[in-house]
């Protein structure tokens, strides 16, 4: 595989390992890393990541493993023996669910990134009221990045919106890896809390999941250099 130590990561949200591979094809590894998620990986399992690893990619698993302490374990220790960068799990699972997962990877020596979501980019205040959580997304945002550090966790997934509090609150060495990224010519679509690259990065950020601005671009490595150039000229 091919290190890199750009903070972009594509997001491979494709229903088919055919198009996944098209546009693996139309990148390079030592520019990006890619995401796998939970359509392609149950349609197609371990060989997502087999031919990302061929093609020299570095893999983030976005499964968000929530269960049991062991179970989640497991489940993050297989992943790792996969050889993938990144695997996370649910923040909202736990202390005892993180720190046995954290704990199984020191035990085996596996050096993947254990990060957890804190709060999904899509949600709202009245839609996390509705499920119980009356403080708002920042609130709940920062008491789950608190209790991933404090379980051993290298970082979160959270809003751009979030980064700088959680710079403040866990450190800069802390990850923040963040999805609903949308430079300022892309639309939102699904996304709610979203921010442009540049903007995540000087927010705090650490690394950027970009999806259809580059997976839908006619020529998505020209896509991902013009993103490149704006995190250069806003350095």
């Amino acid at each position: 595989m091919a290190a890199t130590d750009s903070p972009l990561i594509i997001a491979l949200d494709y229903p088919a390992l055919a198009p996944a591979l098209q546009l693996a094809d139309a990148l390079d590894p030592a520019r990006c890393r890619v995401k796998i998620g939970k359509e392609l990986f149950t349609r197609v399992g371990p060989a997502a990541i087999e031919a990302m690893h061929a093609r020299g990619f570095e893999v983030f698993l976005d499964l968000k493993f929530h269960d049991i302490p062991n179970t989640v374990a497991g489940a993050v220790e297989a992943a790792a023996d996969q050889g993938v960068w990144m695997v996370n799990v649910h923040a909202a699972g736990g202390r005892r669910m993180m720190e046995a997962s954290a704990a199984r990877l020191a035990q085996h020596n596996l050096r993947t990134h254990l990060i957890a979501v804190t709060v999904l980019t899509s949600m709202t205040d009245d839609e996390l009221e509705e499920v119980g959580v009356a403080s708002g997304a920042l609130a709940q945002v920062e008491r789950l990045a608190t209790l991933t550090r404090d379980a051993g966790l290298d970082g979160v997934v959270c809003s751009a919106r979030e980064s700088a509090r959680l710079r403040e609150l866990c450190g800069n060495d802390f990850l923040k890896v963040t999805p609903g990224i949308r430079p300022a010519t892309a639309e939102a679509g699904d996304q709610r809390r979203v921010m442009t690259p540049e903007a995540a990065m000087a927010a705090g950020s650490t690394h950027l999941v970009i999806g259809r601005a580059v997976t839908q671009a006619e020529k998505p490595m020209e896509a991902l250099a013009a993103i490149e150039r704006s995190l250069t000229l806003s350095s």
